[in-house]
């Protein structure tokens, strides 16, 4: 039987060494070397932290870096598409020129500051030199910097037409075209802006398409422009939909800490990453979980290389379980085994979105995402939920944030399961042991017979047994008192923080459905009357005598204003304003529906009120007798004071709160 065992082992021991043999001689991991990056590029993907290529860099840097055919790669986002035609370009495109040489168009603003962020952590030296051009910032600087010279170009649509035509732009010489997010911008109507640049482009340069799906528009720029061309996909992704449970909570931004801390509490091991929208916030929101008792690390740009390391290798060695980071700082982050993905803040779009959540659910498993909307988002929600789903093609819905009963239920339980396992153990090992140091003189069998009869019967196991130094404290703690009620103390003494209510705070539940109860009605005061969303707010709250907050949905036009309100108190506004001729008129927007995702509005067609609702010439006339300054009425229906009119320019740059007199007098608020 010896011998049976002896040799059985010698040859599981011959096998295992076999199979690291043949895994240590057959490696199936691609590294970043085998991509065929050089020592400069290696040296910025070390920098970034990057450990191995994703498969979509495996397949597009080679064939960057070789050849000239042009690229449609079918990819998500999040799947590491600004490394694929980034590092090739880095590579590429080395020294100082004279005209750009690299031309890369992304959807929105905040795609192309990161992505102008990212390629510029890809250098480790002064060349390429690369900007970002994007809408709403200046032209002043925008043309400095193209001016002073850059070899990269990072920029939106329309911002990128609009150099072209001030001949502030030349993409004459222009090496590589590279079209991110390419059905975001279908679904964002640039196409044409997309053709036009086309147009004024090197028709020469390599062009890189990078698009999620490919809809019949987006093949129709390959056939125009692009030539002979090649596809290249992940397989056996992009369609499948994100193993991941993504949920919603509507959540003030005062109590975000404490829905935070419950998710925490309430989810098994969780090991997770916290994004926040600014460095500060990182601080912030890791500072407080460090003071209500978890170990958390915060990760942006402000963190030093060393420190960066330090703190992705404790979090990666489970150390640390809690990495609160910026969008910017957790580029390129690569860590397994991630369960919970939060946004603390919401996303600006839907590919920040996807980029976020992608680093949980991977391989395979299942994740969580959490993000975390204030009431006032709802509207943003609405826009982005859609992209999302279609995005992710995963629902994305609303969650309720746990109850303190339900995460302290959960705790118990959990501090039970883990109590008896130790315990379990504990016993069990001394059991182990003490058979062990009394059988050495039987044979293995005998001795392996032993072992599990004393692991199956562990609750006959003698206490004397465990450390004498635990038997005989729990002996003088018990001295004279009930055994149970010792050990309730005990636990209390070890668990009272962490399992009392007050270890957490209060959350007001705030839903983010429509309310059915709300009706949107039409003011006719706009800006051109002084009014912004707070002033309408004050509006309603004085006319109406409601809290402010119960004023929704504000939308301000030049003319009018679209306002959300509790029906009740939209039939009484609109009553009031009918009766009242000095209110300014009102009436239902019965085009929109009530809440929800609105259209566009123009002041002049789609909100005029109708025909019915119209004051007849005689009353118009009469209105226009009265001859009443423009200007704004306040709740009670009064005109403004003529000489307040003359102040509005000055004090509209304090928000337009308060008026005043020039004989320095209040004047009265409206």
């Amino acid at each position: 039987m010896t011998d049976f065992i002896e040799n059985t082992a010698d040859q599981t021991a011959d096998s295992t060494f076999t199979d690291e043999k043949i895994e240590n001689e057959t490696p199936d991991t691609v590294t970043f070397e085998d991509l065929g990056l050089d020592e400069y590029t290696l040296k910025a993907v070390e920098k970034k932290g990057f450990v191995t290529p994703s498969p979509i860099q495996v397949l597009a840097i080679p064939r960057l870096l070789t050849g000239d055919t042009n690229l449609i790669a079918r990819a998500r986002t999040g799947t590491g598409k600004t490394a694929a035609f980034g590092l090739p370009i880095i590579q590429n495109v080395r020294g100082k020129s004279d005209h750009v040489e690299a031309l890369i168009l992304e959807p929105t603003r905040e795609l192309a500051m990161q992505t102008c962020t990212e390629m510029q952590s890809f250098s480790t030296s002064d060349y390429p030199r690369t900007t970002v051009l994007y809408g709403g910032a200046s032209y002043a600087a925008q043309i400095k910097d193209l001016k002073r010279g850059c070899e990269v170009v990072v920029g939106t649509p329309g911002r990128i037409k609009d150099h072209i035509d001030r001949k502030t732009l030349d993409l004459s010489k222009i090496k590589y075209f590279i079209l991110d997010e390419g059905d975001e911008m279908l679904d964002m109507g640039f196409i044409d802006d997309i053709e036009e640049i086309f147009r004024h482009a090197n028709p020469d340069c390599r062009i890189l398409l990078f698009s999620a799906t490919m809809p019949a528009p987006i093949l129709k720029i390959a056939g125009d422009f692009m030539g002979e061309y090649d596809i290249i996909e992940e397989e056996n992704v992009i369609d499948e939909a994100l193993l991941i449970d993504q949920k919603y909570w509507v959540v003030k931004e005062s109590e975000k800490i404490e829905a935070l801390v419950r998710l925490i509490d309430i989810s098994p091991d969780f090991y997770g990453l916290v994004f926040t929208m600014t460095k500060s916030d990182a601080d912030r929101v890791t500072r407080e979980l460090d003071l209500r008792g978890y170990e958390a690390a915060a990760l942006h740009g402000d963190i030093m290389q060393n420190q960066r390391e330090k703190v992705l290798e404790r979090f990666r060695m489970k150390k640390t379980r809690i990495l609160v980071a910026t969008d910017v700082a957790a580029r390129g982050i690569d860590i397994k085994g991630v369960s919970h993905v939060v946004n603390y803040s919401l996303p600006f779009d839907t590919a920040t979105y996807v980029h976020r959540i992608g680093r949980t659910g991977r391989a395979g498993t299942e994740g969580i995402a959490v993000t975390f909307v204030r009431p006032e988002e709802r509207r943003k929600l609405g826009f982005l939920s859609k992209n999302i789903k279609k995005a992710t093609k995963s629902e994305f819905i609303e969650g309720k944030i746990p109850s303190v009963n339900e995460v302290l239920n959960v705790k118990n339980e959990r501090v039970i399961k883990e109590l008896k396992e130790k315990v379990f153990n504990t016993i069990v090992e001394s059991s182990q042991s003490e058979c062990i140091e009394t059988s050495e003189e039987l044979n293995n069998d005998a001795t392996s017979a032993v072992v599990s009869t004393s692991t199956t019967t562990v609750s006959t196991v003698k206490s004397e047994l465990l450390t004498p130094l635990f038997t005989d404290l729990a002996a003088a703690l018990c001295e004279g008192q009930d055994a149970q009620q010792v050990l309730a103390g005990v636990l209390s003494t070890v668990y009272g923080d962490q399992l009392s209510p007050k270890h957490y705070g209060k959350i007001n539940t705030v839903s983010s459905a429509p309310r059915g109860d709300q009706k949107r009605i039409f003011i006719s005061l706009g800006k051109k009357d002084g009014y912004r969303a707070k002033e309408i707010a004050d509006y309603f709250s004085e006319l109406l005598h409601i809290p402010g907050r119960l004023v929704d949905d504000i939308d301000v036009a030049q003319q009018f204003s679209l306002v959300s309100l509790p029906v009740a108190s939209a039939r009484k506004a609109i009553e009031m304003s009918k009766s009242n001729r000095k209110l300014p008129h009102m009436h239902f927007d019965e085009k929109d529906g009530g809440r929800g995702p609105r259209r566009p509005h123009n002041d002049k067609a789609d909100f005029a009120p109708s025909r019915s609702e119209r004051p007849s010439r005689g009353k118009r006339d009469s209105a226009k007798s009265d001859k009443a300054p423009r200007g704004r009425l306040n709740a009670k229906g009064n005109k403004p004071n003529v000489h307040a009119q003359t102040e509005r320019s000055s004090s509209r740059k304090n928000g337009g709160a308060a008026l005043y007199k020039k004989n320095g007098k209040k004047a009265e608020r409206f």
